[in-house]
């Protein structure tokens, strides 16, 4: 099993890609928003997504879209084939594109709004905390992309601030700040052990 970033020879696969998003969601009953083979193509070509394949056959999707001037990114559009489920390849695909975010958009935030446990659970694994829809991006075009679900509706009914789906979040900085916190503790514990070797020895 392949998991790369994609180019143009990817092209091929736009069609499958785009019915297996939504059988997938005729199938959990849940609303999504609907993806065109154009649309698709064009994150394949921008080199903003990876694609797993098992020889040429396709397996998983998932691409990157940016937004409030790439303050923020989405990993937008997260498949797996069902010939290839229950495999844990969604969260290899998941892994493997928020890594390649954090590459290429270091200081952005990375969030999505999902209603699939599964990728809630993956998630929180790889940092991103549950959070309110206010502390996420407020562009309109961003959110322009919900109205082909199905609950839109329910959106546009609490102002944007709640619908069905979870709001998560990773920021960069606070992994920063926890990074700076720990080091801070773990060099005053340093210099705790290191005074206390020393009173000892003087104690002797």
């Amino acid at each position: 099993m392949r998991i790369i970033t994609t180019n143009s020879s990817h092209n091929k696969y736009a069609d499958v890609i785009c019915d297996t998003i939504a059988d997938s969601a005729k199938v959990r009953g849940t609303g999504i928003a609907k993806r065109s083979p154009e649309y698709i193509i064009s994150k394949i070509e921008s080199g903003n997504a990876v694609i797993a394949l098992e020889g040429d056959k396709f397996a998983g999707f998932c691409y990157i879209e940016t937004w409030s001037n790439k303050t923020y990114v989405v990993h937008s559009g997260l498949i797996v084939h069902p010939d290839f489920r229950k495999l844990g390849l969604a969260k290899k695909i998941k892994k493997k594109i928020f890594d390649y975010s954090k590459k290429i958009y270091p200081d952005a935030k990375i969030f999505g709004i999902t209603t699939g446990l599964a990728v809630m659970k993956i998630n929180y694994e790889l940092g991103y905390k549950p959070v309110t829809f206010s502390e996420l991006t407020t562009d309109e075009a961003f959110w322009n992309g919900c109205k082909a679900c199905r609950n839109y509706d329910i959106l546009t009914r609490n102002d944007r601030n709640m619908c069905l789906c979870t709001g998560m979040l990773h920021d960069p900085k606070a992994d920063q700040e926890k990074k700076v916190f720990n080091s801070k503790v773990s060099k005053r514990l340093k210099r705790i052990k290191e005074a206390l070797f020393l009173k000892k020895k003087k104690n002797k």
